[in-house]
């Protein structure tokens, strides 16, 4: 991974985000609403950046000890570099400092590449959502990471 910069996102990132979110989803979240996410004290959102150009962006929701992570991205010319991998990283260990201790995310069924990639943070499957995405209509796959129990504890 070349330089990459993963700090927190801002709402001048906005623009870059949105156009990334029409290139890259189906059902794209509005600029409005990532600006609505940004602003939630809640939510934790970040940006991998290389010089001025957004590479990638993930968020995260943070409410009652659990982290719903959302949008996790990747421009097309940035992916297999790891990118998606440091964003998912940084934004597991800062939900942990603020007391998070379970992450919880979907992922189309067919994503096969981000869901070993979940498995390798840790997350397991814990269910199905059936028809969960539109456009193409598809399964989501539940997943879960919880934190381990440390070794003697009962």
């Amino acid at each position: 991974m070349r330089n990459v910069q993963i700090r927190t996102m801002t709402e001048e990132d906005l623009s870059q985000v949105a156009f990334l979110e029409q290139q890259i989803f189906t059902e794209p979240w509005s600029r409005n609403s990532l600006e609505d996410a940004v602003r939630n004290r809640d939510n934790e959102y970040l940006v991998a950046c290389f010089g001025e150009e957004i590479a990638g962006y993930c968020g995260l929701w943070g409410v009652a000890g659990e982290g719903q992570i959302y949008n996790v991205a990747v421009a097309p010319a940035y992916r297999n570099q790891k990118i998606g991998e440091a964003l998912l990283r940084e934004l597991l260990d800062r939900g942990r400092r603020r007391g998070l201790t379970a992450f919880t995310l979907e992922v189309r069924k067919s994503n096969r590449y981000a869901i070993m990639l979940y498995q390798k943070l840790g997350f397991e499957t814990a269910g199905i959502r059936k028809g969960f995405y539109d456009f193409p209509k598809e399964d989501a796959v539940i997943m879960w990471l919880y934190p381990a129990i440390p070794a003697g504890f009962t």
